[in-house]
């Protein structure tokens, strides 16, 4: 069987509108409701719960959500230790395929469901949420096609020697006739701790990656701060549908401080999925390698992204990239981009392209139609991006916005703000950290290497991209760009897009601990150790 993507856009405008309306209509009428937690398949409740409420309008109550506790972390990650012992190691991997295939025709069949809950739940325009279903099915099948492709991902070299019997067993020396097999096993338990901004997809893509290949999972969404827990509960009835054991796949909703502490002490637990900032998840890495057995880590930590538009660029086509990179889901992407630089040839001329594409980008309720932008996930994220604005108004300009957004019910119930444009000081922390905000920094370069050694001071490198038809140039970048997923020239978005099947999603530096991309089979092959085992007859 090939992989195909899921293609929701090869449907009408018209037809999708359609859909995604009446499923709006459709979860709105399970608002409000509480919602357990699933451990060893049976429905868990807390003595505390969570008001989840939607950053569009925090007058609307999703739902109430277990505050699980370190007593429910503990028995989750049991179940899970069970349930691979008992079951899910030995699973055959044609068997595993199945369910998930099975799992991604019963997604594509609720996607617009599960895409207005995410517009509710962390403020996603209905067409980026609609695309990000689309891609947690194509990780689904994706990784199933991998598995089968690859014979399970079975490493088996088989090695027979009849040489004759050493004496002496000194190194490499061979003991008669040696068997020599080698085998590939999952770890066991994995604690997968999941972001808000893509909690469909990334969620579904490091728990399939780990579930596929043999390992069981204890399934940590987003809670605390910025709670995308509807999400994370609907992947775990889509999966529990397919078919996945009881075990297998455990629900727990908490704090990072008493459940993701616990995953990631609990010795029962052998890896750790984790996709948010680098400052979590290099503490999260620091704290398991002082323990006597270190954990397996898969990290995405992360960005600070950068688009080069040379002299010889295309100014609309990169114009229209840079904007969909640095505004899309209001900037609230680790593969967002947020700095250009830009040649001083065309500096003036670009800015003022960028500022009037900018301007007419609508920020509003991004379950309408026509909105582009709608509120950062809450209030930290508000403070940080004042903040960002009075310090760059002290350090530089601001080109275009820097606003709060206010006047109307929407905006004064929501976390609003204008797509913002600045000038600073290469030297400022404003184009060094990472925001995830809807901030573009920009700056001018006089000459191309200039423009590469600027945009590699970073201790990141997940994403960048180029806009330039001088060939020299091209291939200049892409052999000394110290980023891991890059892009020359693409208009449908700067730095940010990466297709399941098609392009890897790999940082470098700071931005992961592997350097081993999603949507590729060395990403599978984290999940699972080979053992080598000889037998002499």
């Amino acid at each position: 069987m090939k992989f195909k993507n899921e293609n929701t856009f090869s449907l009408s405008e018209e037809k999708i509108d359609k859909k995604f309306e009446n499923a709006v209509r459709k979860i709105q009428k399970d608002f409000g409701k509480h919602y357990p937690m699933y451990i060893n398949g049976k429905e868990v409740f807390s003595d505390e719960e969570l008001k989840v409420v939607s950053p569009i309008d925090r007058r609307i109550v999703l739902g109430y959500f277990q505050f699980g506790k370190v007593e429910h972390a503990r028995d989750a990650i049991l179940a899970a230790k069970n349930a691979f012992y008992e079951y899910w190691r030995d699973f055959d991997w044609k068997k595993r395929v199945k369910i998930f295939r099975k799992a991604a025709n019963i997604l594509s069949k609720i996607k617009f469901e599960a895409a207005a809950i995410i517009t509710f739940e962390n403020g996603k325009n209905r067409y980026e949420s609609i695309g990000e279903v689309d891609e947690a099915i194509d990780f689904m099948r994706y990784y199933s096609y991998l598995i089968e492709s690859n014979d399970g991902l079975i490493i088996d070299r088989v090695a027979y020697s009849k040489s004759k019997k050493s004496k002496f067993g000194h190194q490499g020396a061979i003991s008669g006739s040696e068997h020599v097999k080698i085998i590939s096993k999952p770890y066991g338990v994995w604690g997968v701790i999941a972001p808000f901004n893509f909690p469909f997809s990334i969620s579904t893509g490091m728990s399939v990656a780990a579930l596929i290949t043999g390992n069981t999972v204890v399934f940590k969404p987003s809670f605390s701060d910025n709670p995308t827990p509807w999400t994370g509960l609907k992947l775990y009835e889509v999966l529990d549908k397919a078919g996945l054991p009881k075990g297998v796949f455990n629900y727990v909703t908490g704090s990072g401080s008493e459940v993701g502490n616990e995953i990631l002490e609990n010795s029962d637990v052998k890896g750790i999925a984790f996709t948010g900032s680098r400052e979590i998840g290099m503490k999260m890495f620091r704290k398991s390698a002082n323990s006597s057995i270190p954990k397996q880590f898969v990290v995405e930590m992360g960005s600070k992204n950068v688009c080069i538009v040379s002299k010889y660029a295309d100014l609309e086509k990169a114009s229209n990239g840079i904007i969909s990179a640095a505004f899309g889901f209001a900037g609230q992407k680790c593969s967002a981009c947020s700095r250009a630089i830009i040649h001083e040839s065309i500096y003036d001329e670009f800015i003022e392209k960028l500022v009037e594409k900018t301007k007419k980008l609508v920020v509003g309720n991004p379950v309408e139609k026509h909105t582009n932008i709608g509120p950062i996930i809450g209030k930290n994220a508000l403070e940080r991006y004042l903040s960002s604005i009075v310090k760059a108004k002290k350090e530089g300009r601001v080109i275009f916005g820097g606003n709060l957004l206010t006047g109307n019910e929407l905006f004064d119930n929501g976390y609003y703000v204008e797509p913002t444009i600045i000038e600073v000081p290469i030297e400022s922390e404003l184009w060094k950290k990472e925001l995830f905000l809807p901030i573009l920094a920009v700056t001018k370069f006089k000459d191309f290497k200039e423009a590469i050694n600027l945009a590699n001071d970073t201790e990141y490198g997940l994403t960048a991209g180029l806009y330039s038809n001088n060939k020299n140039e091209i291939e200049y970048f892409n052999k000394n760009i110290e980023f891991g997923t890059i892009y020359v020239n693409r208009e449908v978005s700067a730095t940010t897009g990466a297709i399941v099947g098609r392009q890897t999603f790999v940082g470098w530096k700071g931005s992961s601990l592997t350097c081993k991309g999603t949507s590729s089979l060395s990403y599978l092959l984290q999940f699972i150790r080979e053992q080598s085992q000889t037998i002499v007859k």
